[in-house]
């Protein structure tokens, strides 16, 4: 990591504050401890105690990814019965349309695919672009986040498993990117950028988020990787082996437009490469060491010919001339500060949730 994370800072031993954050997730989830393994026990029997009666006991997302993938098949080695949530925002490459149908095949599982209005999808995304954000990710992820939640609710489903995880994703500066959950900086750009209203765009309020679903439902998430050992390239070879599953490249490649905005659009306009981030996750969590993570920054972040053929995709399906794209690209860089957000609701939003429980 480095200063483009503008809030990393160091101790008196030279130890950065994200390595401490995860010394505490240590403390916090003990893996490969016998107290570990009985904390998983106590939430596989919760799950199975919330789900008796019901189609399903859990909602799982699956988008062709590894995190995703493995959970899925972890989820049905403990015995649950998840429903399989697929959100298409438009975006799928072949590879992760060809995992989710192996998973879902060969772990006899139901699977839900909601497909994103694109015209509201597209011209939100084009909001986000001409606002000159860093997270321009945010219209897929909370489209996501928030089918996952409705769904939950609408099959009286208690628990929804993630696939997010410290073993990977402990490291990711928040400076790089706002957070995808907050409805009022979304629509407070789309507002000001956008052409049209959302109508069919899926979407989740503070309010639900934090209080209502979680507290007064009782719908539960779970970081279930969080209480297991969860070794990326393990994962790879077990996924390979069990269902087939193909790689796809970076993290969270199985997108095209999330290849194009973490390898092109980030380090060309912020100068933000997400490697930095995936490969000290990685370290700290000894799946690599640091030399090796330095040998792989060295590689190209986007070979020219898979650029060409992403870039011309991304262009052609936003319907932008090279000529508008690079207008944007070169607009002052902004922030979430320069909307309207929730921020200060999301800072103290666990502590308002654990005064409420």
């Amino acid at each position: 990591m480095d200063t483009t994370a503008l809030e990393i800072e160091f101790d008196e031993k030279g130890v950065c504050n994200f390595c401490r954050r995860y010394d505490e997730f240590l403390k916090k989830y003990p893996l490969d401890t016998e107290r570990g393994k009985e904390q998983l026990d106590k939430i596989v029997e919760e799950v199975r105690k919330g789900g008796r009666g019901k189609d399903y006991d859990c909602v799982i997302g699956l988008s062709g990814g590894i995190d995703s993938s493995y959970v899925a098949c972890k989820v049905v080695e403990l015995g649950l019965r998840p429903l399989a949530i697929h959100f298409d925002s438009g975006w799928n490459s072949e590879i992760s349309v060809s995992n989710i149908e192996k998973t879902v095949k060969k772990l006899n599982l139901q699977l839900y695919t909601f497909v994103c209005d694109w015209e509201e999808m597209r011209n939100l995304q084009l909001s986000f672009l001409k606002a000159s954000v860093a997270n321009c990710d945010v219209p897929q992820d909370h489209a996501f986040y928030a089918m996952l939640w409705h769904t939950a609710r609408k099959m009286d489903v208690k628990y929804i498993i993630s696939g997010h995880n410290m073993s990977t994703e402990s490291i990711l500066p928040t400076s790089w990117g706002y957070n995808c959950l907050d409805l009022r900086h979304i629509m407070g750009i789309q507002r000001r950028f956008g052409s049209i209203k959302l109508k069919n765009y899926p979407k989740i309020n503070f309010f639900n988020l934090y209080i209502y679903y979680p507290h007064i439902l009782g719908i539960q998430l779970i970081h279930i990787l969080n209480y297991m050992t969860y070794d990326k390239q393990s994962a790879k070879e077990y996924l390979k082996n069990k269902i087939g599953w193909r790689d796809y490249g970076g993290k969270h490649h199985e997108s095209i437009w999330t290849r194009f905005f973490q390898a092109y659009y980030l380090p060309k306009k912020f100068g933000y490469d997400k490697r930095k981030a995936h490969l000290s996750s990685l370290i700290v969590s000894g799946q690599i060491k640091r030399d090796e993570a330095l040998e792989e920054m060295k590689k190209d972040l986007y070979p020219e010919d898979k650029l060409r053929e992403d870039k011309a995709f991304v262009l052609k399906k936003l319907n932008l001339t090279e000529k508008q794209f690079e207008e944007v690209m070169a607009l002052p860089n902004k922030t979430f500060r320069d909307y309207p957000s929730n921020y200060l609701f999301f800072q103290t939003g666990r502590k308002l949730a654990s005064l409420f429980r």
